[in-house]
């Protein structure tokens, strides 16, 4: 964890790379594509935590039909810059069995986390498996599953803000920065 002095030098070194403004465009746009194809399905709406805190919290008022909610926590990263081993912190639970899931999470990396989600998901029974990301990583090479709602691009580097840390710091920025040199 970084103390408060060098996570506002990280800060101020940053990149703004996505401006407040565009993040809040993008949720509005993820969040009209769920409604035009989930508003007779009454999903089970899955959110990962820490990462999808911010952007849940802000899609799901914009959702116009009812849902069922809960949430999951596993991490590949913990504070770390690069994905280590898949660690299940809160597994998806029994509830999903027969239910059309819909599982929200801030940024789709590398893709390994979202596909066990999926995969776990889907043992347990679930009818059918949605995704929605604030963020895809252009990483330049395939990925183990696509994301079915995303709500933009960004390029492949460290990336912070609007639920994404860096060393468990900055979720909380309404914008997205790119760590300096990254």
């Amino acid at each position: 964890m970084l103390n408060n002095r060098q996570a506002r030098t990280i800060l101020e070194e940053a990149e703004l790379i996505r401006s407040a403004e565009e993040v809040r465009a993008a949720v509005h746009g993820v969040a009209q594509a769920i409604n035009a194809a989930l508003a007779d399905q009454h999903p089970l709406v899955l959110s990962v935590m820490g990462g999808a805190v911010v952007f849940t919290g802000q899609l799901l008022p914009l959702l116009d039909f009812p849902l069922d909610f809960d949430y999951l926590h596993v991490s590949r990263y913990g504070n770390e810059k690069q994905g280590g081993e898949l660690h299940w912190k809160v597994a998806p639970r029994e509830n999903v069995r027969g239910k059309v899931v819909l599982v929200v999470d801030d940024i789709l990396d590398e893709g390994q986390t979202l596909h066990a989600i999926r995969q776990r998901v889907m043992e347990l029974g679930a009818a059918k498996f949605y995704s929605a990301v604030f963020a895809d990583k252009v990483k330049g090479c395939d990925k183990p599953i696509r994301a079915d709602f995303v709500g933009m691009e960004l390029p492949n580097r460290f990336v912070f803000g609007y639920g994404m840390d860096v060393h468990g710091a900055w979720r909380n920025l309404p914008a997205i920065y790119a760590l300096k040199g990254s």
